[in-house]
Formats: C-alpha cells, structure tokens, sequence
C-alpha cells in the first residue's frame, strides 16, 4: 500500500491527498510533525534529503515534490481521468502544475506562510501583488468554463486549490473573484472529496 508523509496544514501534502482520496487509491497516511521538527530529523532526510512535505512511498519508489506526486499517481491510473493520455493535453495540464509551482506559491502560498506560520522573511507586499495577479488571471480563465482543462477535474485543479481555497490565511480576499470562488465550491461537492483543516467546517 501506498504511504503518504505529510502534514493536515501543508498545502502541498493536501493536493496529494486529495488526489489519493478523490481517485478512490488507498494509502496509509503518515504525519510527519513540521513544528517539532521531525522533517529536519535523520530518518525524514534519508526519504528526503529537502526536508519537505510530501513524501510518496510505494513499494521501493520514493518521491517527493507535490506536483511531481500528482503527476506520477494520475499517470499511474493510465485511465485518463486525472490526466490526459494526448501530448496537448498533458501540456495543458503541466501548465498549471507549473502555475501551481510558481505564481500560487510566490503568492497565495508565501503570504500564507508569513501570516499562518510568522514567516517574517517573506516580503509581505510582493506576495500580495503575486497572489492578485494569479487571481485575476485564475478568475479570467474561468470565466467561460468549469474546470482549468479538459472541460473536467484534472489534476491541474488539484495542485492550484489548497492555497487559493485558503488564500484568506494570508489575508487575501476572494471577493474579487467570483468565477474562482464557484470553481472552489464546485471542487469542494466532488465525490471523495476531504475537508480542509481551516477551509471546511
């Protein structure tokens, strides 16, 4: 069975989880305590030498990086369903793990870490200005469909929702932005879909 080391407040951790639950794959979760440290210790290391949540066991294949994870778990299904068999497809789908890599992370994700978890080093106001423009361009690409690909979910709306979906930990108002504030509704009524610590009831 797959083992999936994480922690309930990383966003990260929580698309792979939400992949795993939403696609019906069993795993046994494994919490690793980021505030004491344990993802600094020898034996999180020796699975990840970063020191980073996620971490996806399987067998003897080890891997860590979310989207790297996303990717690998819905190539595996080789159904299609999380991930497009077609080279376009995939591209398009690749594109926001990317988005999710990138801008979610410069913005939504950083100014959540410097209000959430008082990372001060993070320079607030560029993580705004980030997380506005990422916002803006999510709320246009959505205006005129449901999902950020292939008229369905993908794998694409699994890696950019935790950190827009908590966007207000880091004192980011959604109000702005209707079509993403229907796009997270709809992502929160999906079969198998898990509550977000700090996002649901």
């Amino acid at each position: 069975m797959l083992r999936l080391h994480g922690h309930e407040l990383s966003g990260n951790s929580t698309k792979v989880r939400l992949l795993l639950d939403l696609a019906g794959i069993p795993y046994t979760w494994v919490r690793v305590d980021l505030m004491k440290g344990e993802h600094k210790g020898e034996a999180f290391l020796a699975l990840n030498p970063f020191g980073q949540v996620p971490v996806l066991e399987d067998g003897d294949t080890t891997l860590a990086d979310a989207q790297a994870i996303l990717y690998y778990l819905a190539a595996r299904q080789a159904d299609g369903r999380w991930l497009p068999t077609d080279p376009l497809g995939q591209a398009r789908v690749v594109r926001w793990l990317s988005t999710a890599a990138g801008e979610v992370r410069q913005g939504p994700e950083s100014a959540r870490l410097h209000h959430l978890f008082g990372v001060k080093a993070i320079p607030i106001e560029r993580a705004h200005e980030k997380a506005a423009f990422v916002l803006d361009q999510l709320d246009r690409h959505l205006a005129d469909r449901l999902w950020l690909e292939c008229d369905r979910p993908t794998i694409a709306d699994i890696a950019v929702f935790p950190y827009v979906a908590l966007a207000g930990d880091g004192g980011i108002d959604l109000a702005p932005y209707p079509h993403v504030r229907a796009w997270i509704a709809r992502f929160q009524a999906l079969p198998g879909y898990r509550p977000i610590k700090g996002l649901d009831a």
